[in-house]
């Protein structure tokens, strides 16, 4: 395919991005959009920059012909730092997959999705903050504020109420984040290809199948066993439910047929829902405080990013090249 077709179906691509995209740089991770989709380039912004930076027509086709030497893949890592951009705007490119976890982009005859882009920002950092009116956050933030005060790496020192408390909340944050987890999967399913792992910020995640069985009608199993020669005594089993019913109607005890053991375990009796609203409503009013400290707050994190991005960047010194000027 020649690049001039393919450089084309980029732009159109890359057009068709909404504005509020955000991309992923494959190795430093680095946040940037899409500013502008000209004929000779396609100008970019990084999330903590002001300046507009250029990715030129000639250096994607420079990064096109080495995918296209590189049967097994083009490995990311032989890219400089600042050329990681133009690997995941190329993978916008429909016949262009970048697989991120195995560090390669390759050519494909199969039309894929970058896992590097996502069509929305996860939050505006101007925006204001809001609570999700959901029940696992409520719990969840109950048990962050209860395991500040009781050391969970020393719970045989912790009191019997307090272990009461943190068993009852994790027993909430468990049920609630599985009832979330599984909203969550169902909308996946219907984002995702089979085999095409795609990766967020905390992890990835891929599309498989599972292989459920269940036997058919007894009697006609068992024909069909028998007439391939298999005696059905020998795929037989006693069914307890079966059992259960005749124990009604004789003399003989539940240990005649059963092996009985004992386990002891703690079940969740009740919830104080007055008493968690209560203390909900004080961290929610401690948070509301705080949201003045959030500037200096962010500044921080910002800070620790950029040092995480110089100790994990990769500087090549191979003949790869970027253009700077505009």
């Amino acid at each position: 395919m020649p690049f001039s077709a393919s450089w084309h179906t980029l732009l159109d691509h890359a057009e068709e991005l909404p504005s509020d995209a955000t991309l992923l740089t494959p190795l430093s991770r680095k946040r940037f959009r899409l500013t502008d989709v000209q004929e000779h380039r396609i100008l970019i912004t990084y999330r903590d920059d002001d300046g507009t930076t250029p990715l030129q027509r000639d250096q994607f086709e420079t990064l096109f012909q080495r995918v296209q030497d590189s049967r097994a893949g083009f490995e990311l890592d032989r890219l400089p730092a600042d050329a990681e951009p133009y690997a995941t705007v190329l993978s916008l490119h429909p016949r262009f997959e970048l697989d991120d976890r195995a560090g390669t982009l390759t050519e494909t005859e199969t039309p894929t999705s970058s896992p590097l882009v996502d069509a929305h920002e996860v939050a505006s950092e101007t925006s204001d903050r809001e609570e999700p009116d959901i029940p696992v956050y409520a719990d969840a933030l109950l048990l962050i504020d209860a395991l500040e005060r009781h050391d969970p790496t020393g719970l045989e020192e912790t009191e019997t109420p307090a272990l009461v408390n943190l068993y009852t909340l994790l027993s909430d944050v468990q049920r609630n984040a599985n009832d979330l987890r599984q909203e969550v999967r169902a909308i996946l399913l219907d984002r995702l290809h089979h085999d095409q792992p795609v990766s967020g910020q905390y992890g990835s995640v891929q599309r498989t199948s599972r292989r459920n069985r269940s036997l058919k009608d007894d009697e006609e199993v068992l024909s069909l066993l028998e007439d391939a020669g298999i005696d059905r005594e020998r795929v037989t089993t006693v069914d307890s439910s079966k059992v259960d019913e005749a124990l009604e109607v004789t003399e003989l005890a539940e240990s005649d047929v059963y092996d009985i053991t004992e386990s002891e375990y703690v079940r969740k009796a009740e919830v104080d829902e007055e008493t968690k609203q209560s203390r909900l409503q004080g961290l929610k009013d401690q948070l509301a405080a705080t949201d003045e400290n959030t500037d200096e707050l962010q500044q921080e994190i910002e800070e620790l990013e950029a040092r995480i991005d110089d100790l994990t960047s990769f500087d090549s010194g191979t003949t790869f090249r970027t253009t700077s000027q505009e």
